[in-house]
């Protein structure tokens, strides 16, 4: 049997917990075993950006910049990796190329040696400026670029496609390809021809990772199966918050390959003392109410919709708000309807959201009787380039009042705001460092939030309570 060593990026630091408990581990859960998983052999640890940096903020009263720069002192061997959603960076609007660059050289300055960026329409615009500043920041093997492919099935999306997307990126500087099968969609034989393809076509030394979940139950399968094709990396998560919408588990992974070609060099031994810690971590996330047993679950209706577990509770909570709960096969049924008049996104954030909810409102409502800004905007291609031919009555609905259907790439519509950014924390009080106005232009109510309790914390004085004496706060 041919074959040569795989490495494996562990996620339990970020993915893991973000896709089973809602991205509420907390550093100090994270710390005890950082040093130990930094001892393992991993190629890197998937540790920041996603949903992280919103949720520090936002619930855990924590700054992400101070966790990052934490993992970073204890991780002194194993790169620190990251997911960016490139000029989208881990908000939800896109934001001016100045914030990008700054973003991913601050990024790079307090410790991610990986940095994974994607598209959620795979249109390589949209990564071009978060490209630039890697290779210009992280020059010297100071961090890689690693571009992913969003993984989905459609008419329109063939190997083809995939391989020469990577080609592309690839040639724009890309040093890894992911391919992020972030729904699971991927099968196993089609993962082979995937990798096979990518390792005929790329050069020799572009890395090959593959990111799949096991929602549907074949992600261990989708695995082997890359593995023998020739692929170099893969994503698993320790066993405690692994499986089911989270990634493989990697213990089964390590112990298939033991003795083969495909040998991990890991021992298996020592992943047991974090597998007991992040036991416990996930009993907390559980009694908490974060961890919902059924994540754990196989669910095949991800194959049939393409809806992934995260959009799924999203169109359940809408639905639940409408009191229309019994409506929810409709809106399974309308999501691929949604889809194809749209073109034929991948449906990873944002375009999940924008692609669930309006199928909520054509079952709610009647079709296409209220449109969404989000898809309207979709539509009009401020999110981007979709690769399928987007319905042409839906594109009159969109421009009936003098709308413009946009060509070029978004963010050269958008002027530098760093600098203004930058004014508006410092007129606030806010200002410490750099790392704020990043954390501002990302999530402004939050980070808002989050600087008023730091700055409580750091004088001893809530100062909206000393400024306003007799307002009654919430217990």
């Amino acid at each position: 049997m041919e074959g040569k060593k795989v490495l494996i990026t562990d996620t339990i630091l970020r993915d893991a917990h973000q896709s089973h408990a809602a991205t509420r581990m907390k550093f100090e859960e994270m710390e005890p075993m950082l040093e130990l998983l930094d001892d393992i052999g991993y190629y890197s640890l998937e540790a920041w950006g996603g949903a992280t940096f919103d949720s520090c903020l936002r619930f855990l009263n924590e700054d992400p910049w101070d966790r990052l720069r934490n993992l970073k002192k204890h991780l002194k061997k194993t790169p620190i990796q990251m997911l960016l959603r490139g000029q989208n960076l881990l908000g939800y609007r896109h934001y001016a190329d100045d914030v990008v660059d700054k973003f991913v050289e601050k990024s790079i300055e307090n410790g991610v040696g990986v940095i994974r960026l994607f598209d959620a329409l795979n249109d390589p615009r949209n990564l071009k400026a978060s490209i630039n500043a890697i290779k210009k920041y992280g020059s010297g093997g100071k961090c890689v670029c690693e571009c992913a492919i969003s993984y989905t099935t459609s008419p329109v999306h063939t190997t083809e496609y995939f391989v020469n997307l990577a080609k592309q990126f690839e040639d724009m500087g890309a040093d890894n390809i992911c391919i992020k099968d972030m729904a699971n969609l991927l099968l196993p034989f089609t993962a082979y021809e995937l990798v096979k393809e990518l390792k005929a076509k790329l050069r020799s030394e572009t890395k090959v990772h593959l990111h799949t979940h096991n929602t549907t139950g074949t992600g261990d399968m989708i695995n082997l199966m890359a593995i023998q094709a020739g692929v170099d990396i893969v994503d698993c998560a320790l066993s405690p918050l692994g499986n089911g919408t989270s990634n493989p588990a990697t213990e089964p992974l390590v112990a298939a390959l033991k003795g083969t070609p495909y040998d991990t060099g890991i021992d298996i031994q020592k992943l047991l003392p974090a597998v007991n810690h992040f036991k416990k971590v996930a009993a907390r996330l559980e009694k908490d109410g974060f961890l919902n047993p059924k994540v754990r679950s196989i669910d095949i209706n991800t194959l049939i919709y393409q809806v992934p577990g995260g959009m799924l509770s999203n169109l359940m909570s809408q639905l639940k708000q409408a009191g229309k709960e019994e409506k929810l096969a409709e809106c399974l049924a309308e999501v691929p309807v949604v889809r194809k008049d749209c073109g034929y996104p991948p449906l990873v954030t944002p375009s999940s959201q924008i692609v669930g909810t309006q199928a909520v409102w054509n079952v709610l409502n009647g079709r296409y009787k209220t449109i969404t800004a989000q898809f309207k905007d979709l539509i009009l291609g401020k999110y981007g380039q979709v690769l399928g031919e987007k319905n042409k009555e839906i594109e009159k609905m969109c421009t009936a009042h003098g709308e413009k259907i946009i060509t070029c790439r978004p963010a050269d519509l958008i002027a530098d705001e760093f600098d203004s950014l930058t004014k508006t924390v410092k007129e606030m009080g806010y200002y410490t460092k750099e790392e704020d106005v990043l954390s501002y232009a990302l999530f402004p109510e939050v980070s808002t939030n989050f600087f008023k309790w730091r700055k409580a914390k750091d004088t001893g004085v809530d100062s909206d309570m000393a400024k306003n004496p007799d307002r009654v706060y919430p217990v």
